[in-house]
């Protein structure tokens, strides 16, 4: 439950950040994109592939679905 706090927390800052115009969107995308790409890479070497891989897919799809800047 801790990283579901943690995402959520987060993406409610990435909201505020835009709402108060201090990140435009096409930035709070790109530091999305930038975590999405980190757990794709990871090498699995912790013994964690799958669940990177699903990071990586959560992140994806909260892109695809604009929710962290509000997209219509």
């Amino acid at each position: 439950m801790t990283a579901v706090a943690a995402l959520t927390i987060c993406e409610s800052l990435l909201l505020a950040l835009n709402d108060r115009d201090i990140l435009p969107e096409h930035q709070i995308v790109g530091v999305l994109r930038d975590a999405a790409a980190a757990h794709s890479n990871d090498p699995g070497e912790d013994g964690q592939r799958e669940l990177h891989s699903a990071v990586a897919d959560l992140i994806n799809r909260i892109i695809d679905g604009g929710n962290s800047v509000r997209r219509p």
